[in-house]
């Protein structure tokens, strides 16, 4: 495993039900058998690659040139995270219906288009933004001094100096991860997530407060359209250009009144979907990977448990903007007597004493298990008021809406 973020923990923990052994590189001290050694200096079967960052950077590409075997898209294709703009103008090639949009680097050639459009007004980083390099709002006037920021590299330096410029969608917001063998596709099962800080919604965008899986209404026909519509053209799109994708293609959707549409595709798991996705996992995830990874996924298909999983992030106070860390975590095992929670890392790390302190906007991923949606969200709550850091933030409405609408 790369990779220092829950995603990484949550993929160990996971690989590790039937892998011999699970070695985390880069990963942090809450995580086990984590190693601060490079992945180039290791050997193992199988290389998993968590967060987007190092595959944009083409860390799957190195350690494929020295021969190993990884699970992880090369530079080429992960420029679908690595630049908006060239993730539409593949969509675009993939008839993958969207929002109109336009991508610009000139602030008055942007300012243009955005007065052309209908609020809410919708304003990306071209680059890495690690999530939160969205705005979502109502006022032109915000919209436009976001751009400026943007474009000016005040906002996220140069992953900001290109913007793309969105329509606004309305409806229910899926999230669909896909495993790739860079010809052929398997899905997972769909998971919803919360992208604002705040309670109803509210706030600004961040990498994800929480996820529920599985989604009430995603059932196998929705699946069904969104491989046919989603992730089959633009793997085979990628094909057509030279690209051989053999990873997670996620398609974060939004279920508008005009149908499904994409929002964005990401080249992992998500993050904290990942959380929610594969602990339910009934099937063997190394299996899974190691087939991706060697090109042929025939024969396979995931299956999953009955449960429902439901992750609460535990953020740093101040989140996104201005993460305050240092603040001890000493209280992980407090939910080891309780059935069917579990605890990841995220954002954490030691102090000078070698006490456990949060150092992330994103600190733990507290994930509750149950029959019911309504059960796992309580059992994830009931997680969440123990392990609790001083000043720890968290939404208390994740899945809310849906469990009580599975009643």
């Amino acid at each position: 495993m790369v990779g220092g973020d829950g995603r990484a923990h949550t993929l160990a923990h996971v690989l590790a039900r039937t892998a011999d052994d699970v070695v985390v590189s880069g990963g942090n001290p809450g995580t086990p058998n984590a190693v601060a050694a490079p992945p180039e200096d290791l050997d193992a079967d199988l290389f998993v690659i968590s967060p987007e960052a190092p595959l944009v950077e083409g860390l799957a590409d190195r350690l494929r040139a020295q021969g190993k075997r990884v699970f992880g898209p090369g530079a080429d294709g992960a420029q679908l995270e690595g630049s908006k703009g060239w993730m539409k103008e593949l969509a675009a090639k993939a008839g993958v219906p969207t929002a109109r949009h336009g991508t610009f680097s000139d602030p008055e050639s942007a300012l243009d288009f955005l007065r052309t459009m209908k609020a809410p007004f919708v304003v990306k980083t071209d680059g890495l933004a690690a999530g939160k390099g969205v705005l979502v709002t109502d006022s032109l006037i915000e919209a436009e001094d976001d751009v400026k920021a943007k474009l000016a590299g005040a906002a996220f330096g140069d992953a900001g100096r290109t913007v793309v410029i969105e329509e606004g969608m309305t409806g229910p917001e899926l999230s669909m991860l896909a495993v790739c063998d860079g010809t052929r596709a398997v899905p997972l099962s769909p998971a919803q997530d919360f992208k604002r800080a705040f309670d109803g919604d509210h706030g600004p965008n961040t990498g994800g407060m929480g996820a529920y899986s599985p989604v009430p209404i995603a059932g196998d026909d929705l699946v069904g359209v969104v491989m046919d519509r989603f992730i089959e053209p633009v793997l085979a799109t990628l094909r057509a250009e030279g690209i051989d994708y053999r990873g997670t293609l996620y398609a974060g959707l939004m279920l508008t009144p005009d149908g499904v549409k994409l929002v964005e595709y990401n080249v992992r798991f998500g993050d904290p979907e990942a959380q929610v996705v594969l602990p339910r996992l009934s099937s063997d995830l190394v299996d899974l990977l190691v087939a991706a990874a060697d090109g042929d996924l025939r024969g396979r298909q995931p299956t999953f448990i009955d449960d429902a999983a439901v992750c609460v992030v535990g953020a740093a106070p101040g989140y996104p903007e201005a993460p305050r860390t240092g603040a001890i975590i000493d209280a992980l095992d407090a939910v080891d007597d309780l059935d069917d929670v579990l605890v990841f890392c995220a954002g954490v790390d030691r102090d000078a004493d070698g006490r456990l302190v949060s150092a992330g906007g994103r600190v733990l991923d507290v994930v509750g298990f149950g029959p019911t949606l309504a059960l796992a969200r309580e059992r994830a709550y009931e997680g969440v008021r123990r392990v609790g850091f001083a000043g720890m933030q968290f939404r208390n409405d994740i899945a809310a809406r849906a469990a009580k609408e599975e009643t």
